[in-house]
């Protein structure tokens, strides 16, 4: 299903597909982008993900690059969104501007800033957001202001202040959902005790997620929680979470290859030359 639009002056004509999804009872499969190119992008859009989001956190790029990831993405009619470094109004705006449908804000700790994420989202008199959709404009026809009602809002929570505080800030007018990276979860919350990383076990993780899912559901917003293995994402999406991200271009990329090297090992005998570092 394709995100709909109209050239109507004036007027935000796209639907955004996640949003259609979730009011049909679907869940969501979500792709992920580290690496800083287009044709990156393009090939992972084209792989059947509902959405795909740029890493402009962690990943290895910057604006130069979200705006052609967004255009390559364009024509396979998935749902793209972006992760944004902090809760910076600049960053938000600019990736709504170049044509996100979503944002996912880190370390969002309390509800006030929870509001405040969620003002730089849209236009007034629903929030703060700045008019200068550049590239939206042409990728969507006739952007405006009922875009407020298609760009989707996601908070992370990362934090034992931001569990604390978890129920007001799900309860933020606005706010569409919570986005959970576990690894961040886990160093936040567990004082050092586990390591960070993804496809959390240990009881207590699974108990945390169980309670963000369940206050989501509670506020009438959706739970989406970053995996690293299609089989955990699965059991989450078993638990009611709305939205998993399956890997990323990053690990993908690097699995395949490995795969790929280890088979030809194995099917010929041949072992692993080493290298020395510098040459070739």
């Amino acid at each position: 299903m394709r995100s709909s639009f109209s050239k109507r002056e004036g007027t935000a004509m796209f639907t955004n597909k996640l949003k259609q999804q979730w009011a049909e009872g679907h869940p969501v499969i979500n792709g992920w982008l580290s690496i800083g190119n287009a044709f990156t992008a393009e090939i992972m859009a084209a792989q059947g993900y509902d959405c795909v989001t740029i890493d402009a956190q962690h990943g290895a790029l910057d604006y130069h690059a979200i705006l052609p990831m967004l255009q390559a993405m364009r024509a396979s009619g998935v749902t793209p969104m972006v992760r944004v470094p902090w809760r910076e109004p600049g960053a938000i705006m600019k990736a709504l501007d170049a044509g996100a449908q979503g944002i996912i804000c880190p370390m969002i700790n309390s509800a006030e800033q929870a509001s405040e994420f969620v003002s730089y989202m849209r236009y007034p008199p629903q929030g703060q957001r700045s008019f200068g959709p550049t590239r939206a404009t042409f990728a969507y026809g006739g952007y405006g202001v009922s875009a407020n009602e298609q760009v989707l809002a996601l908070a992370m929570i990362e934090t034992q202040q931001g569990m604390d505080n978890l129920e007001e800030i799900a309860a933020t007018p606005g706010l569409d959902g919570i986005y959970v990276g576990p690894a961040d979860l886990t160093l936040g919350t567990q004082e050092g005790r586990l390591p960070p990383g993804f496809d959390r076990e240990e009881p207590e993780m699974i108990a945390l997620l169980q309670r963000i899912k369940g206050v989501c559901h509670a506020n009438d917003i959706r739970a989406c929680l970053h995996c690293g293995t299609p089989e955990y994402a699965a059991k989450a999406i078993s638990w009611g979470f709305d939205l998993t991200t399956v890997g990323g271009d990053t690990r993908l990329l690097a699995g395949a290859a490995s795969a790929s090297v280890t088979r030809w090992r194995n099917l010929t005998g041949a072992a692993a030359v080493q290298t020395v570092k510098g040459t070739y």
